[in-house]
């Protein structure tokens, strides 16, 4: 493991959060000489950020724990294009209203990890819509247009492969790392940014903002990326049957955001405790060592101290509650998913086993109900299900009228007769 001498760069690398850094010496003396910014950007695509948006906002948070001041840019104009990187087709375009929504509904999450303040090192957020919108576009080309090579550009992977795919780019997408390359020359002449971080897809865009840097006004910029969020055997992380991790609670409950930290495989847990808990190295030895059953005790600490991180110690105690009361004790805790369903219905036989499993989101279609009836994983108050023609009925309440739902043994919803 590599030592340096700012902290940032050692917290990083023990935490396994650096993959490409374009100058990690002159870097590592930079943020060594004193208080350095640093920024990450993210478009407003939804009302929320996701946990692979995550790693960047820790890669900040550490950064402003080390005494430096991090810059969340939103992609208020960026957003109006849309990122080719990493994508097989081009994202579907907002309105300015739409993504004004969705920064503003976004930033709930940045205060869990970061503190704003305009002394010191206190955190900023900026918008590049601020100096984008404005443009004169053959201004804006004659100025810096210049400086872009189409024959390197088509070398990027985010071009790259959509070519080689035979995918089409459009000249929107295309524009995307001039204007990336220049939020990081305006980040430097407004605040001193030096430093740009960012996921290991966004190597190419990011420097293209080193060069354009350099030759506009003279700057040493650096670029750090981190590695993309896979599992162990390569796959990328992000989803669970239900969807992408959303981290606002208003899109992905405490309980789910838990859920799913819980439920990581056991190749994945010593890494992932690094990169989403401030749990001391020492402590995170000491897991490392866990083997067998064991890791289940490592898998909840993961899930507590991630979940108290974005959501907060209450919403973190309430899930680990609803998840003891659920698995250890059989009951069918507050916070699972839940919908209402009139009596009269169930004492009608209107509600079949197919349609309660796919209106709580336990699955998508009567197909995958019936694959899970087949396997032996759809369960009605813990008793399993093995008719596909089954009909909730009231007998299946407990005594809180509720019916508890069960797709294998890690998933749960709650149908509530009212």
């Amino acid at each position: 493991m590599a030592q340096y001498k700012s902290d940032f760069l050692n917290v990083l690398e023990q935490r396994g959060l650096i993959h490409q850094i374009s100058d990690a010496e002159n870097l590592d003396k930079k943020l060594s000489e004193g208080m350095q910014t640093a920024y990450c950007g993210f478009d407003a695509t939804a009302k929320s950020l996701h946990i692979g948006n995550l790693i960047s906002i820790i890669m900040l948070h550490w950064f402003q724990e080390c005494g430096h001041r991090p810059l969340t840019l939103m992609g208020g104009a960026t957003t109006m294009l849309g990122d080719p990187s990493g994508k097989e087709e081009q994202r579907q375009l907002k309105t300015k209203e739409e993504i004004d929504g969705n920064i503003a509904s976004i930033k709930k999450a940045f205060d869990a990890f970061l503190t704003y303040g305009d002394g010191g090192n206190g955190a900023q957020m900026v918008n590049n819509a601020d100096w984008m919108l404005d443009f004169k576009y053959i201004d804006f080309l004659r100025d810096y247009g210049r400086h872009f090579s189409v024959n390197r550009m088509l070398t990027m992977d985010s071009v790259k492969l959509r070519l080689e795919r035979e995918q089409p780019l459009s000249f929107l997408e295309f524009n995307y790392m001039i204007l990336q390359a220049y939020d990081f020359t305006e980040l430097n002449k407004r605040y001193g940014t030096s430093l740009q971080l960012g996921g290991s897809d966004q190597w190419g865009n990011m420097v293209g903002g080193i060069d354009l840097g350099r030759r506009i006004n003279g700057a040493e910029l650096f670029v750090l990326t981190c590695p993309l969020l896979t599992k162990a055997n390569g796959e990328k992380m992000g989803k669970s049957v239900g969807g992408a991790i959303w981290l606002n609670d208003d899109m992905l409950s405490a309980y789910d955001y838990y859920q799913f930290w819980r439920n990581c495989d056991d190749a994945d847990l010593s890494k992932l405790i690094r990169i989403f808990t401030k749990l001391p190295l020492e402590e995170i030895a000491k897991i490392d060592a866990l083997e067998g059953a064991e890791m289940n005790e490592g898998k909840k600490i993961l899930a507590y101290e991630a979940t108290k991180w974005l959501h907060g110690v209450q919403a973190a105690d309430d899930a680990q509650e609803t998840a003891r009361k659920t698995f250890e004790q059989g009951g069918a805790g507050d916070d699972l998913p839940r919908i209402e369903v009139a009596r009269a219905k169930v004492e009608a036989g209107a509600i079949s086993v197919l349609d309660a499993f796919q209106d709580t989101g336990l699955a998508s279609s009567g197909g995958e109900v019936k694959r899970l009836i087949k396997g032996g994983g759809a369960r009605v108050n813990g008793k399993s299900v093995s008719d596909m023609g089954y009909v909730i009925s009231l007998s299946d309440m407990d005594g809180e009228n509720i019916i508890k739902l069960s797709s294998g043994k890690k998933r749960h919803a709650l149908l509530v007769v009212v």
